[in-house]
């Protein structure tokens, strides 16, 4: 089953069970995919559908640090909630020693040497950690490795 079609059995489930915040994340993730679908004339494979995903976390872990900056502790709360739902349609998260390991690989790989190849290895490791690493981490491990 494709990630887009569990996440449509989701809300289906969700209808069903009256779970009035989840569907309406649900129907606000399925939107963003038929948005992107829509604006790029293709249809999202699991791989695209994980970048929209990843894109919704990062917003929501955004405004959780603006929320918790403003006290707004009841905001927080939703917003939370919502990371950890979609959090369940990412694959499992890669460890600290599997993200070490995949970021000397495309150092050597790609042959990076300094902060000027920076972005030979972000392209080289983006699509292995999509969905299963948090980027702006893996580009500090990255900084760190290439002595940024």
């Amino acid at each position: 089953m494709s990630l887009k079609a569990r996440i449509t059995e989701d809300m289906k489930n969700a209808m069903r069970s009256g779970e009035k915040d989840r569907l309406g994340l649900i129907r606000m993730l399925l939107a963003a995919i038929k948005q992107r679908e829509v604006d790029e004339r293709i249809e999202l494979d699991d791989t695209q559908v994980l970048s929209v995903i990843d894109k919704m976390i990062k917003q929501r872990r955004d405004s959780v640090t603006q929320f918790e900056a403003g006290g707004r502790a009841d905001l927080v709360a939703k917003e939370s909630a919502e990371i950890d739902w979609l959090s369940d349609y990412l694959p499992a998260q890669l460890s600290d020693a599997e993200l070490d390991a995949l970021v000397q690989e495309a150092i050597a790989t790609t042959g990076a040497s300094s902060m000027k190849d920076m972005g030979k290895v972000m392209g080289y490791v983006k699509p292995k950690a999509q969905g299963r690493a948090d980027m702006g981490a893996l580009s500090a491990r990255i900084k760190a490795a290439l002595g940024g």
